[in-house]
């Protein structure tokens, strides 16, 4: 097994202390809103082709312009105009500075990327390129990071057989390969892809004001 995908592992690992365990990826409000737990496959299926595509794409432009010292803002601003809800928005960089932790203190750098308010994929980006992992694997991370995400606040929303659960993960495996062999060659701001999802941002904006809720998003 190469190093990268022993990275891939322990980065795609849920003991991870990155906050995503405070996460549904919008599950909790489709939910709400109808959605049945029977329906999650194909919901996943759908963020795969949308929101977690340009977040998947994102990290990789991340890490190719942090590869040639070039300016993260640029990927930060490309990525907030392609997640148009600013509940979406503002829970990226909430989970962008958990993982600035796990940078400092597994890749440590420049003292200053710890006052930047990066989202998730840009951070992403940067932690994958000091630590060598290949852009093919960083997609693959970003969605199987989702997939599980959302499978495991299942449990919790709904409780399922996990090993259905599992079965379901397993069968979205050759999606999220897809998905990641899509956006592996991407270099540029400019060449992130840009995909709306109307009713998962709307979905965000109402879970945001809700009071009883159990993830934050």
């Amino acid at each position: 097994m190469s190093t990268s995908s022993l990275l891939l592992a322990l980065l795609g690992d849920a003991r991870l202390p990155s906050g995503g365990h405070t996460q549904s990826a919008g599950l909790e409000p489709a939910l709400r809103a109808g959605t049945t737990p029977a329906e999650v496959p194909a919901y996943l299926r759908s963020r795969l082709r949308t929101v977690t595509r340009v977040e998947a794409g994102t990290a990789v432009v991340a890490r190719a312009v942090a590869a040639n010292d070039g300016d993260l803002s640029e990927v930060e601003a490309a990525w907030a105009a392609r997640t148009p809800s600013p509940a979406l928005r503002a829970n990226g960089r909430r989970l962008g500075r958990g993982y600035l932790r796990i940078l400092h203190a597994l890749w440590p750098g420049p003292a200053d990327v710890r006052a930047r308010p990066w989202s998730r994929p840009v951070v992403l980006g940067l932690l994958a390129q000091r630590a060598e992992m290949d852009p093919v694997d960083l997609a693959r991370l970003v969605g199987y990071d989702d997939v599980q995400t959302v499978t495991a606040a299942l449990l919790k929303l709904e409780p399922q057989d996990p090993l259905l659960i599992t079965a379901w993960v397993n069968d979205l495996l050759p999606d999220i390969d897809e998905m990641a062999a899509q956006v592996a060659h991407l270099h540029t701001p400019e060449q992130i892809p840009a995909h709306g999802a109307p009713l998962i941002e709307r979905w965000a904006e109402t879970h945001d004001t809700t009071t009883e809720r159990l993830f934050s998003a």
